[in-house]
């Protein structure tokens, strides 16, 4: 006889119950986070696992999984299936005959081969298939059948989200795959982070840095941390100012083609990229974009402007939303759905915000703003949720599907782009845009996988630009 128990309900089978012959099975496919939650569990990095290769490349698929894995699901069968509830796991003998791999789909089978009335214990055939008939795990185990029948209602399991941010990092990287490295002017990097965001992107063959700072502090902050500058360049200046004219000249003479802000505060770097004699504005306004990369978000999100326009002007507000159109078409997003935020999302005579966005709206409408689609005001939950969107009614192309959110001002899109990456493990880049060159504008306090994912940004415009200054 089969038994199957009804996906409602827990329910065991007692030893006077069981035959000889019985059998139940379970069928189960392996997925990558399965390979990571049994290692986090059971705290077993196995040699595959603990490599550097295999937990950051993100190619699960070819790699296996731990053998005790395919044992749990033994486990699970018994202790959930036949004999079910109650069931004692006494002992088990169990034989690996090959890996089971990413997307290998088990069929884990437990048949009765014995029972013992002495003690009530049976013993059980245990074998388990994979999706090509080819036998993976085979042996027995000897169980204390359930004296008396118990049923119970199957408890949902939570679910678990795994957020691996370096892993999301290596498919940000890969979007740069095949582009040559750009010469890039880092700004001061005189700190762990900043030089090591250079060093690993440089590594990541995004960018050939250009060092520039009191050399010695550079050396210095290098030794420390074992970092190796044989194969790189270093401008030696006296202090970051002189640093930050610097970068602004190799831009300039075209000897780099972006920036990367080090260990320095941004209003000194700034100061040299907007000044007149630096060349480096264009008619656009500058702006700056976070890219998030957020786990509970189903596609990568643009928030504008949270670190360069404290209180941006209606005319201001066109700029910065072109800017991040247009950096959206180059990360391959053709139409970006662009929501402008406010705190409610009706049309409020009290509220400027609210005004501003719909006045923006009419602008894309007349072909002020172009390439996007706009919609707003917003508020953030209508913006990102459309749950939230058809809970109040709003029907739109861009509720609860955003690519840009456009903030009201700095502090509010700081305060939205810092939450993200502090409460819920984004993967944060930052850049600067409506400059003739990409800037790679992060925190002193950023990480160097914050820069690393900012210099991929950085590239991918550094290439557009190429592109559009060839001749037709």
């Amino acid at each position: 006889m089969h038994f199957e128990t009804p996906l409602e309900y827990l329910e065991s089978r007692t030893y006077d119950e069981i035959n000889v012959g019985d059998t139940s099975s379970l069928i189960r496919t392996l997925r990558p986070d399965d390979v990571k939650l049994f290692a986090l569990m059971s705290g077993d990095m196995n040699p595959a696992l603990a490599t550097a290769e295999f937990r950051h490349s993100g190619l699960f698929r070819d790699f296996i999984a731990h053998g005790m894995w395919s044992a749990s699901l033994l486990s699970t069968t018994i202790g959930t299936q036949f004999p079910g509830p109650g069931t004692i796991l006494i002992e088990s003998t169990l034989r690996f005959a090959r890996p089971v791999t990413i997307g290998d789909t088990l069929t884990v089978t437990v048949t009765v081969r014995q029972k013992f009335a002495h003690n009530h214990h049976i013993l059980l055939d245990c074998t388990c298939f994979n999706q090509d008939k080819l036998l993976v795990v085979s042996g027995s185990a000897e169980v204390l059948a359930p004296a008396e029948k118990i049923r119970t209602k199957r408890v949902a399991m939570p679910e678990i989200t795994i957020s691996d941010k370096y892993a999301r990092l290596q498919a940000l990287v890969q979007r740069a795959e095949g582009l040559a490295a750009i010469d890039m002017a880092v700004v001061h990097p005189c700190d762990r982070e900043s030089l090591k965001g250079a060093l690993q992107a440089a590594e990541a063959r995004l960018i050939e840095p250009i060092l520039i700072g009191p050399e010695a502090k550079i050396r210095a902050v290098a030794e420390e941390n074992g970092f190796d500058l044989a194969q790189h360049r270093i401008v030696n200046v006296k202090h970051s100012h002189e640093a930050a004219a610097m970068a602004v000249t190799l831009i300039r003479s075209g000897d780099a083609e972006a920036l990367m802000k080090g260990s320095l505060h941004t209003d000194e770097l700034m100061a040299e990229v907007i000044s007149r004699s630096a060349g480096l504005r264009t008619e656009r306004r500058i702006s700056h974009v976070f890219l998030m990369d957020v786990p509970t978000y189903p596609r990568p999100i643009m928030i504008t402007d949270a670190a360069i326009n404290i209180a941006p002007t209606l005319p201001e507000k066109v700029d910065i939303i072109q800017n991040a159109i247009e950096l959206a078409h180059i990360i391959g997003t053709p139409e970006p759905k662009v929501a402008i935020l406010s705190a409610v999302e009706t049309v409020s005579p009290k509220i400027q915000s609210t005004l501003d966005a719909a006045a923006l709206c009419k602008m894309a409408d007349r072909g002020q703003i172009r390439g996007g689609l706009l919609d707003g005001p917003l508020a953030f939950d209508n913006a990102v949720s459309l749950v939230a969107a058809k809970t109040k009614g709003i029907t739109s192309a861009v509720a609860g599907r955003a690519d840009i959110l456009v903030v009201p001002d700095l502090e509010s899109g700081n305060m939205i782009a810092k939450q993200l990456e502090y409460l819920a493990n984004a993967l944060s880049s930052g850049i600067v845009l409506g400059a003739r060159v990409p800037i790679v504008l992060t925190s002193r306090a950023d990480t160097a996988e914050t820069r690393i994912a900012s210099c991929v940004i950085a590239s991918l415009i550094a290439h557009a630009n190429r592109e559009r200054q060839k001749p037709a």
